[in-house]
């Protein structure tokens, strides 16, 4: 029998690449984008190969560049298979403040966060390379919800990415697709690992768990939204229960 397969953008680092083992244990091939850093991508997909009985390949797909809707969907079209599952979770952002901040920056974030994955799934649609009864799910953010003063272009594409997956799901009952977000706070991948001691203990002590997600934490509500065959139009929010205090 066929193995599932299954997409997912960012996945060769951080909360992707978690979500990529998690589905890689139960037996799904996997296609993993990534942004520019080759050397990472085929290292993270070495070690998934090495360890799960699956197909873990890396493709180079900026998120941020047009180019990249070609590039994804031909990929999957020469390679003769359907989706599954599809993460969007790739993602971008712009940390200027907001008298510093130029349209473009703007543009791209939203290009990244909001545009890309919608004519992606248009493209993935069209082409007829979504399976039946497959799942979409998209990281939404803990910025879409409490307002953040680090990156205003982040926090609003990612409320329209939460506004998306409500929106998206008349659009696709016709093909039997469910669509769900994880909205995560503050996970501990290496992102959030080389913040400093003092950025790290304010930002625990706004959380009443008083610590970091574990990324396995995460992956598993990304594993129920794919798996729970009736969940549908939701965004899931795994924040620990997150405050500004």
């Amino acid at each position: 029998m066929d193995r599932k397969k299954a997409l997912i953008t960012g996945g060769c680092k951080g909360i992707g690449f978690a979500i990529a083992k998690s589905l890689a244990a139960k037996g799904y091939d996997l296609l993993l984008t990534y942004r520019s850093d080759t050397f990472t991508a085929q290292k993270s997909c070495d070690e998934i190969n090495k360890e799960f009985d699956i197909e873990a390949v890396a493709l180079k797909a900026d998120s941020a560049d047009a180019n990249s809707l070609d590039i994804v969907a031909n990929h999957i079209a020469a390679g003769d298979f359907k989706l599954d599952v599809t993460i969007f979770n790739a993602g971008m952002t712009c940390r200027d403040s907001f008298e510093a901040m130029k349209m473009t920056d703007w543009q791209d974030v939203f290009f990244a966060n909001v545009h890309f994955p919608v004519f992606l799934l248009q493209r993935l649609l069209t082409d007829g390379l979504l399976n039946s009864g497959g799942s979409v799910v998209f990281t939404g953010s803990l910025t879409a919800i409490y307002p953040h003063a680090m990156s205003l272009s982040y926090g609003v594409s990612k409320a329209a990415v939460h506004a998306l997956v409500k929106n998206m799901v008349k659009f696709l009952m016709p093909y039997n697709i469910r669509v769900n977000a994880v909205a995560p706070g503050f996970v501990d991948t290496d992102w959030q690992k080389n913040k400093s001691a003092e950025i790290r203990h304010s930002i625990e002590s706004k959380i009443a768990l008083g610590r970091f997600c574990n990324p396995n934490e995460i992956t598993d509500i990304y594993n129920l939204l794919i798996d729970n065959q009736y969940l549908n139009g939701e965004i899931i929010v795994a924040d620990g229960g997150y405050s500004f205090r």
